[in-house]
């Protein structure tokens, strides 16, 4: 049996990466041709977010694998033969126990150790991209344009990097226009995102409702080309992307560079442990659920649907738990209850299945003493 769980359980989680893989990939493979770059870095790129990928599908994979055992056990009535020779549903339920706390490791592993690093070196490349996006856009004598409502022209470029006579024409917002231009110009980077230096030079906003025109003129303006690369984030840290023990322990860096506290941080590593607990969870809600059923002519899709429907239940406890320790952090403990009650629910299940049984044993004693 638990051969069979491993096996379905490599097929679906297959089916469903590439599922979501096609569509992430469809979007991104857009972006980095329209940079400019080549297949190596969509490959790279593909590679480091499909860990994100896979950490949301391994738990549907569990629970779907447990479920299509089990439905075929039964309709083979092998269920029934091991129950009828005296397995009880716990002793019935160990391979599939095992089962789940495999698929809690794999998704424990992604999320506490492999996908934050991969997120990490994923913003990285993102940022690596940007900064040969923005080289990219330094190009004299050709008015470009970026992204929508954004031209650039730059009449020349000298050897010490010198951009002379530059223009910028921002036309995104619907209520006005700006135009910025100057003499000359330096590209300089930051922390943060590559940002143009312009020197001597002047904004004019032209607002089309009142169609007034109104100009600045500066002696140095720097203007961010961030959002004309499409590159990485720009701003705080991403919790994603830091480590789990650095969660657990940050430094006062960390604190500074997320904008987090201490308490939400710690929240942040306890809710990826917590999605490890649900996951080897979710395979134990099928096998019982399932078990209630019995053997019946018209299979057990009754039961099937009461599965999804409990799975659906502690989703929304979650979902529920993570709001709440948004509110307050100190109350992480939250984040394991919906893990807590899918084992609770199993647990349940699996004791209602083996009553039955033991009503029937009881019977027979009796019919016997009477005979």
């Amino acid at each position: 049996m638990l051969s069979q769980l491993l096996m379905l359980f490599g097929f679906f989680a297959l089916v469903l990466v590439l599922v979501y893989w096609v569509n992430s990939a469809v979007q991104l493979f857009d972006q980095l041709v329209a940079d400019g770059q080549n297949l190596s870095v969509f490959l790279e790129l593909t590679m480091l977010t499909l860990p994100s990928l896979i950490r949301l599908v391994l738990p549907l994979s569990g629970f779907a694998a447990a479920l299509y055992v089990t439905n075929r056990l039964s309709a083979d009535s092998e269920l029934t033969v091991m129950r009828a020779t005296g397995f009880s549903p716990f002793r019935l339920a160990r391979p599939v126990l095992v089962f789940g706390l495999v698929t809690g490791l794999l998704t424990g592993a992604l999320t506490v150790v492999i996908n934050p690093m991969a997120q990490a070196r994923l913003a990285d490349r993102q940022s690596e991209i940007a900064r040969t996006a923005t080289a990219r856009l330094l190009q004299e004598g050709q008015f470009l344009s970026p992204i929508a409502g954004v031209t650039l022209y730059i009449r020349d470029i000298t050897t010490e990097g010198e951009l002379r006579d530059l223009l910028i024409s921002d036309t995104r917002n619907a209520e006005e226009s700006v135009t910025y231009t100057a003499s000359s110009a330096y590209l300089v980077e930051t922390a943060a995102a590559p940002q143009l230096v312009m020197i001597d030079g002047l904004v004019q906003v032209l607002r089309r409702g009142t169609n007034r025109l109104s100009t600045t003129r500066f002696e140095d303006f720097a203007y961010d080309l961030a959002p004309l690369t499409q590159g990485g984030e720009v701003g705080r840290l991403r919790t994603q992307r830091v480590s789990t023990r650095d969660l657990f322990f940050p430094t006062p860096a960390l604190l500074d560079a997320t904008e987090r506290s201490a308490a939400q941080l710690a929240g942040e590593a306890h809710d990826r442990i917590a999605a490890a607990v649900l996951a080897a969870a979710a395979p134990l809600i099928g096998f019982a659920t399932l078990l209630l059923g019995g053997f019946s002519r018209f299979g057990v899709w009754r039961q099937i649907l009461g599965a999804i429907g409990l799975i659906i239940v502690v989703q929304a406890l979650e979902s529920l738990a993570t709001s709440l320790l948004r509110g307050n952090p100190d109350q992480w403990p939250l984040i394991y209850l919906p893990g807590g009650a899918a084992f609770a629910i199993a647990l349940i299940e699996l004791t209602l299945a083996g009553r039955p049984a033991r009503r029937g044993i009881g019977r027979r004693r009796r019919a016997e003493r009477l005979a």
